[in-house]
């Protein structure tokens, strides 16, 4: 199973490749899983055997060095974005969805139990709520963005 981290305008997203058969993948987005139809049919990968270098002096491990790797190219992962500041806490989504309307700004003060967000999921429109009191420090989706569960909303210091 494959794991590659996504950030797509500031949410982050990890997808777990399950299986690939045909022209349908079985995927996993932040635990959900999905059938995706793919355009054409794709092949499965052919398992490469591993090169063994056996070194047996010192001239040998300079040149040993720079023979390339056969392995997989390596992908940086993506930098965890900070959850919250410390002291500070965040409004997370509660199911995927779509933004509709940001109630806040930053540096409104918020009280708990105020409304800062609607979010459209299942045809119904959602009220996200602050969860404690505090200053808006940061607000991460803007109207018509997806989000998925977890996805971080609003940071509030």
């Amino acid at each position: 199973m494959k794991n590659y981290k996504f950030t797509i305008r500031g949410n982050q997203y990890s997808v777990d490749i399950v299986d690939i058969e045909d022209q349908t993948a079985t995927v996993e987005v932040n635990g959900t899983p999905y059938q995706v139809e793919l355009e054409m049919a794709v092949r499965k990968p052919v398992a490469v055997p591993k090169t063994v270098v056996k070194v047996t002096s010192p001239v040998a491990s300079t040149v040993s060095s720079k023979i390339p790797s056969q392995a997989m190219p390596k992908i940086d992962p993506i930098p965890q974005a900070a959850a919250a500041p410390s002291g500070g806490s965040v409004i997370k989504s509660p199911l995927p969805g779509v933004v509709l309307s940001v109630f806040v700004k930053v540096g409104d003060t918020v009280k708990q139990g105020e409304r800062v967000l609607m979010l459209e999921a299942m045809k119904m429109e959602n009220n996200i709520d602050a969860d404690r009191e505090g200053v808006v420090k940061e607000i991460r989706v803007s109207p018509n963005d997806s989000v998925m569960e977890g996805d971080v909303l609003i940071v509030i210091e």
